[in-house]
């Protein structure tokens, strides 16, 4: 098999290939580890290697829904046993872990065959893929652009073809933001289908889930089906569907309710392009029997804005606590970049009823919104406020800077009185991610797919959200878009 035949199918095709003996999966790998050492230099995607690990996974004979197709973990909550979880950070770059986690050990009875591990800002804080540890992850469409985050190094190395299918997180876009930057379907699923343990029972509140970027409507439906369920002890579960899979077979839904709005729901501006899309799409939806309106649930942006800075300080403070308790060390500053300090000091000074109260918000929220859902299907939007911007766009000014090192270095009296400086600095990012963020703390399926390339030939996603719970209705519409206006041979330059 060579390297453009290869390219040219999903990952459920490389196994149907597998499994009738047309190739092997030693010779996927060979072709994957080949790609990646050809194009990794320029794109940062992978950060880490364990070819004869894949191999050895071979040498057992693979089984599985995926068996043989070379797979890459992100380098953030998918613990491999034996290999570092550096989730981006100078302070655990050498932290390993003694347990795959629950999902890994699912990637494994699918027979995926995984060799490496992909770039992530630090702990998954920042939506593009920046870390002082591994450098700047680059987007294939265009070397200076970004790829997006946090899952960047896994959109970039599907869109390189190194892969056709990798693991990914998302806790407030970080699989639909990189799936929307390179061109690729990105599934958020719904709160609870993902397993987080055996260690954590949730992450950020609930806020964050698991799952795969990929090319492919299919690939995303099959690795739901291999990964989705409840584990032993996980607080709460939401029962999956009998096969996402399957659901793709049945006929394409009927005259589905859409709403859509160019409107961004958290954020202050969207760019034309990104409305270009919109409209193209709405157009198509359109030209396929379904009701279109424009209407958005009305999200209060300053308050959600509050809200999700407070979990997110909360959250920031009690990974580095845990990091040091587990790892017996101290935690020492000058190995955490200075917008991860500034929000763990917030943390830690943040009281209980600041906590409370943005729960009970976002308790709110979820219902305002689920009642929104009543008369709608499905929700579209853009998936972010703007094409994929040059690396280093949003990382701080030299003024905003000096301000993340005058948080580091107040006095507990001085950092009570720092909130509104958090939301400041949120304002940047919520104009890039105006859209996303919502559906994590409301729990609902969301999904980015590939509809609509710039002027200069960068990928803009659309992004699509369903009732809670109603991830096959969700993919059913994303593969009669998918068949409609197919995007599967669009590739990267590179």
């Amino acid at each position: 098999m060579t390297f453009d035949e290869y390219r040219q199918l999903d990952a459920l095709g490389l196994a149907a290939l597998v499994a009738r003996k047309d190739v092997t999966a030693g010779e996927l790998l060979d072709i994957a580890i080949a790609r990646a050492e050809a194009i990794n230099p320029k794109i940062n995607a992978l950060v880490r290697r364990f070819d004869e690990r894949g191999r050895r996974q071979i040498a057992e004979g693979p089984q599985g829904l995926f068996a043989g197709v070379p797979f890459l973990l992100k380098d953030l909550s998918s613990d491999y046993a034996g290999e570092p979880t550096s989730s981006g950070s100078r302070f655990l770059a050498d932290y390993v872990p003694a347990h795959d986690s629950e999902l890994v050990r699912r990637y494994k009875a699918a027979g995926l065959v995984i060799f490496g591990k992909t770039n992530t800002p630090e702990f998954g804080l920042t939506p593009f893929t920046e870390s002082r540890l591994f450098g700047p992850a680059r987007n294939p469409w265009n070397l200076g652009r970004t790829p997006g985050g946090s899952s960047g190094g896994a959109g970039a190395a599907i869109a390189a073809g190194i892969v056709p299918m990798a693991n990914g997180g998302d806790g407030g876009g970080s699989i639909r933001i990189p799936a929307s930057c390179n061109g690729l379907v990105g599934l958020k699923p719904s709160r609870g289908l993902i397993p987080f343990g055996p260690h954590r029972g949730e992450s950020w509140w609930g806020f964050a889930t698991e799952h795969v970027l990929s090319r492919s409507v299919r690939d995303t439906a099959a690795a739901l089906d291999a990964t989705a369920g409840p584990d032993a002890g996980c607080p709460y579960f939401t029962t999956p569907d009998a096969s996402y899979l399957e659901a793709l077979r049945m006929p394409p839904p009927k005259r589905l309710r859409i709403a859509f709005t160019a409107k961004p729901l958290a954020g202050r501006t969207m760019d034309a392009e990104c409305i270009a899309g919109l409209m193209r799409t709405v157009s198509l939806l359109q030209s396929l029997g379904h009701d279109v309106v424009e209407a958005a649930p009305q999200v209060s942006r300053d308050e959600f804005l509050q809200a999700f800075a407070t979990m997110l300080a909360g959250e920031t403070a009690s990974t580095l606590t845990s990091a040091s308790r587990d790892l017996k060390r101290v935690l020492d500053p000058r190995k955490f970049e200075p917008a991860t300090l500034a929000l763990a000091r917030i943390g830690r000074v943040i009281n209980a009823e600041s906590v409370s109260l943005a729960r009970q918000y976002f308790g709110r929220l979820t219902r305002m919104i689920g009642h929104w859902f009543a008369d709608y299907d499905v929700l579209l939007t853009p998936t972010l406020g703007r094409p994929p911007f040059p690396i280093g766009s949003l990382q701080a000014t030299r003024a905003e800077a000096a301000q993340l090192a005058l948080v580091n270095n107040l006095p507990i009296a001085g950092l009570l009185k720092s909130g509104p400086l958090l939301a400041q600095f949120a304002e940047k990012t919520f104009d890039w991610i105006p859209n996303t963020p919502v559906f994590n703390a409301t729990g609902q399926p969301s999904i980015s797919l590939p509809l609509h390339w710039s002027a200069d030939g960068l990928p803009v996603g659309m992004m699509f959200t369903a009732r809670f719970g109603e991830d096959a209705r969700l993919l059913q519409l994303s593969a009669q878009l998918e068949q409609a206006q197919p995007w599967f041979g669009k590739l990267a330059p590179l």
